[in-house]
């Protein structure tokens, strides 16, 4: 497949006039250019491994393979495919289980068709993403593990991860979804600047990429 500037995605989902519905969508933005479709979970893998695709949109509750072990498969395939999971599950564990498996975003399928277009595109960029309600699920779990011993050995983490002021705040926009581009925006400082404190944030962290940072920082309580 020939790779151009546009964003590939394949969309993984059992419901067909969803599937129809997305797809007529996607093909009418100027941003994104092949749109791939599967309806499950071992076709979503075939397909991966035959179109390369940039981007996937997964739903979770797929016949057959799941939604959490196609990312997982994807990931381990090439961790540079970005997954936007799009779903009606918020339950606490299958949403820690789908960021813990490599998603890079957790949509909720009641969002904007606009503001999902605006995810898939910075996702792309490297933006990790959470959908409120989601987010609204894991802020009640770190503040359930702050009360309890845990919040112990998340102290001593945060206490052993020597992070400056201004890589803090870098984290904590790359937590609220900001992609590259917006951290410069919103610090004042050179694309440049901002992908060096990224790339300083991961090492300091022992993390592979932007979204185990920010899975990261709320487990551990960093920010």
């Amino acid at each position: 497949m020939i790779k151009t500037n546009k964003i590939n995605i394949l969309i993984v989902e059992d419901h067909a006039l969803t599937r129809f519905g997305l797809k007529t969508a996607l093909e009418a933005h100027d941003s994104f250019g092949e749109v791939y479709e599967a309806e499950n979970g071992e076709r979503c893998i075939e397909s991966v491994i035959e179109f390369k695709p940039d981007l996937v949109i997964m739903d979770l509750g797929l016949p057959g393979i799941n939604g959490i072990e196609a990312t997982r498969q994807i990931k381990s395939f090439d961790e540079k495919i970005k997954v936007l999971v799009l779903t009606s599950h918020k339950n606490e564990s299958e949403v820690w289980d789908a960021l813990s498996a490599g998603a890079n975003a957790y949509c909720m399928k009641d969002i904007e068709p606009d503001k999902l277009i605006h995810v898939i595109e910075d996702v792309n960029e490297g933006a990790a993403w959470l959908d409120p309600a989601v987010a609204n699920t894991i802020l009640k779990t770190i503040t359930k593990n702050k009360t309890s011993k845990l919040s112990e050995d998340m102290d001593g983490n945060k206490e052993r991860i020597q992070l400056t002021d201004r890589e803090l705040d870098v984290l904590r926009l790359i937590v609220d979804g900001y992609s590259n581009q917006e951290i410069s925006d919103k610090l004042i400082v050179s694309i440049h600047t901002a992908k060096a404190h990224v790339c300083n944030i991961l090492q300091k962290l022992s993390v592979e990429d932007r979204t185990q940072a920010a899975i990261k920082a709320l487990k551990d309580g960093i920010v």
